[in-house]
């Protein structure tokens, strides 16, 4: 089976959707927004306009996530950009390479463990919510960020540019950023389903497509963090009573898998309110920024991370520098 659609976002602008379905294309998958509930700016229109003419309609939302906990509120702030819409296909997670900088711009390593937790949080809150998940990937993302068992717990759409699949295992395959649609100005997304998701969602009762509205209970609101450098001796369960939390919180907000399992000079999220009011340090005539590091028991990295410091040898007496 090969049902002819294609993706489109706010940089497509405004799109005749009348001329589009005219032109053959069975589905479209709508950007519905990113990160903590920011909505595409065309998504409203777009899905208006597809319910409007019967073309039937998935969703995506961009992963921004830097814990496990915020992909599950990216979830729900999905499923309120979606509820009054009509879906015939599946509200999809999309995450690839501009999620690991987003991570790293906010301290956080993406490992294969904690982008495959970021999968698993975010679909399981769209199961919860009586929708049907899917998540994108590409070839190097499903080699090096996700784990093997995914593709078969979730529906997968695979981006891959060519003329000729590649076998991969997925239910829907985008095959190129170039293409041309009429109604659509400029490159646009096509993609092939070999699913017929309509069907599949329809019989199982799913997207509420009975006119029903989700009720999610709302998951609590983003808290701020502070980063920690794991140092030699310490566990989790240390860190978390040094912090005023629990070694389960920890371990849920960092994707750590085994409690026991953790490494001198990883970096992990601790829950701010938790923990103790930030400290500074003057930089005296002599210091090094290794030798403030060894006095204060943190890293050089941690301490040019929280300073902003791109050369650890260049440093001046007098500055203050923060220092936890």
């Amino acid at each position: 089976m090969n049902i002819k659609g294609l993706d489109v976002s706010e940089f497509q602008g405004t799109i005749d959707w009348e001329q589009v379905k005219a032109a053959g294309y069975q589905f479209a998958m709508l950007r519905a927004g990113y990160g903590f509930g920011t909505l595409d700016q065309q998504f409203k229109r777009n899905a208006a306009e597809c319910n409007r003419i019967g073309l039937p309609i998935g969703v995506y939302w961009f992963c921004y996530a830097v814990s496990p906990e915020t992909a599950r509120q990216e979830a729900d702030g999905c499923i309120n950009a979606i509820s009054s819409y009509r879906l015939d296909y599946p509200v999809c997670y999309d995450i690839e390479q501009a999620t690991i900088n987003y991570a790293a711009e906010n301290g956080v390593t993406l490992t294969k463990n904690l982008a495959t937790q970021f999968i698993r949080s975010f679909c399981n809150r769209i199961e919860e919510l009586g929708y049907f998940a899917m998540f994108y990937s590409n070839r190097n993302f499903l080699n090096n960020y996700v784990s093997e068992d995914l593709s078969s717990r979730y529906a997968l759409w695979y981006a891959y540019y060519n003329s000729q699949f590649d076998s991969t295992g997925c239910g829907m395959w985008q095959y190129t950023d170039q293409g041309s649609v009429p109604g659509i100005g400029g490159n646009v997304d096509l993609d092939t389903s070999f699913v017929d998701y309509s069907s599949v969602i329809q019989k199982a009762g799913l997207n509420h497509l009975d006119g029903s509205k989700p009720t999610p209970t709302p998951t609590p609101p983003a808290q701020n963090y502070i980063t920690y450098v794991i140092q030699p001796g310490d566990t989790l369960s240390g860190i978390a009573q040094r912090y005023g939390t629990t070694y389960q919180t920890l371990a849920a907000l960092n994707g750590i898998t085994n409690p026991n399992l953790i490494y001198a000079g990883q970096t992990i999220r601790v829950p701010e309110d938790g923990a103790p009011a930030a400290r500074y340090y003057t930089i005296q005539p002599g210091d090094t920024l290794s030798g403030i590091a060894l006095k204060f028991g943190t890293t050089v990295s941690a301490l040019q991370r929280l300073n902003g410091i791109s050369n650890p040898n260049l440093i001046y007496a007098g500055n203050t520098i923060r220092i936890s």
